[in-house]
């Protein structure tokens, strides 16, 4: 993803940045999509964007609530995600659901309110599944 928004951002085509890096077109396409790349293929990126290999090995997971990808999901998911910006948030709000469900729990004793908050931290996790699944972030 950083990869298509450094590109983006030079108004350069994949064709133009896969002369630039010499590498194939569809090296380019997959490392784009997510895929791994190898430390060669970083390195040549890092070398024509003029950024350190390590900025491009972030996993960037923000959701771009303006494109017509996230337009076009589901209503529901998109409520799920109201005011989460990235899947990493999501993940957090997973696990602190969970430790919160465990704390009820076996602290407080109230097995109803600890089924509430697992069956919303099943549905949290269940989302980012989803949001994996549809490439969303």
């Amino acid at each position: 993803m950083i990869i298509k928004k450094l590109r983006n951002k030079n108004n350069w085509s994949q064709e133009h940045l896969a002369a630039l890096c010499d590498l194939n077109v569809r090296t380019i396409q997959r490392v784009e999509s997510g895929n791994k790349a190898s430390l060669e293929t970083l390195q040549s990126l890092a070398a024509v964007f003029q950024v350190d290999v390590s900025l491009l090995t972030e996993e960037v997971t923000v959701i771009d609530k303006h494109s017509e990808h996230w337009k076009a999901q589901p209503w529901w998911l998109r409520l799920l995600f109201f005011g989460v910006p990235s899947r990493k948030m999501q993940v957090w709000l997973e696990l602190s659901l969970l430790l919160l469900g465990m704390l009820v729990l076996f602290v407080y004793d109230s097995k109803i309110v600890a089924a509430s908050i697992f069956v919303s931290t099943y549905i949290t996790g269940l989302s980012i599944r989803y949001g994996d699944d549809r490439a969303i972030w």
